[in-house]
């Protein structure tokens, strides 16, 4: 089923904890990307991660990604995502967030319409693997003939605010047919200009800050890094009243 750019604002929290889960809930997050390991762009969460997110009343969709690295996936791995798309199915999650790429940088369509298939019912969304392939106008159809309800992208560029000219032909091509998400790098001190210039309706961040490990063992003994990022519910919630301002003062002018 293709997805329609929906008419009111929606802002999404990646999180790869139980800690992150319920910050992003307290901080109003309209939906949540339940991950592990967003230090390498997230892979997929645990069954039990996955259980007790689909006990909350946010809707939750699940990265499905099984390594860090390429997008370009072996049989077994591919097998391994067709069950923890299963797994997120029986968790009770609305959704899944998949990709894959071909070696020649294009996406897998093959692999992609069995994970599809198997997703069948759930909100599905196109991750960042759609940033590596060179002909976007073109992945972008694909996506919509897959049944994607959105493409989660930074234009290409390491942050959506450095990739906001593809951003904007992106949506304009779009044309409400599939949702167009910027993500990577948004903050409450760039989103108001990135929407400013995007018609986009949903976003995506970590809405993170840095903390400093108070346990000299753990850092010595390789369990924790001496900085790490957390989920900050007051981030989450200045994000969602900029996106909420801004898209609601959009709609009411056109």
């Amino acid at each position: 089923m293709i997805g329609i750019q929906p008419s009111k604002p929606v802002l999404e929290i990646c999180v790869d904890n139980a800690e992150g889960l319920f910050a992003a809930i307290e901080g109003g997050a309209d939906r949540i990307e339940l991950c592990s390991a967003l230090s390498v762009g997230g892979l997929t969460p645990s069954f039990g991660l996955m259980e007790l997110a689909g006990k909350q009343t946010v809707p939750v969709t699940a990265m499905i990604r099984p390594r860090a690295g390429s997008f370009v996936f072996s049989n077994e791995e591919v097998d391994i995502m067709r069950a923890d798309i299963d797994a997120a199915r029986a968790a009770n999650l609305k959704g899944v967030v998949l990709g894959a790429n071909r070696p020649d940088g294009t996406l897998d369509i093959e692999t992609l319409k069995w994970l599809c298939s198997d997703a069948k019912g759930l909100d599905l969304t196109l991750h960042r693997a759609f940033d590596m392939v060179n002909d976007k106008a073109a992945a972008l159809e694909d996506a919509i003939d897959l049944g994607f309800s959105r493409i989660l992208t930074s234009g290409g560029k390491p942050t959506a605010h450095e990739g906001m000219e593809m951003l904007e032909q992106l949506i304009n091509q779009a044309q409400d047919r599939i949702i167009i998400m910027p993500g990577s790098g948004v903050r409450p001190q760039n989103a108001a200009e990135l929407l400013k210039r995007l018609r986009a309706t949903e976003l995506h961040a970590s809405c993170s800050v840095r903390f400093t490990e108070g346990d000299a063992q753990l850092v010595e003994l390789s369990f924790a890094s001496r900085e790490m990022l957390r989920t900050d519910a007051s981030t989450v919630r200045q994000l969602k009243q900029i996106l909420y301002s801004q898209v609601e003062a959009r709609l009411a002018s056109s």
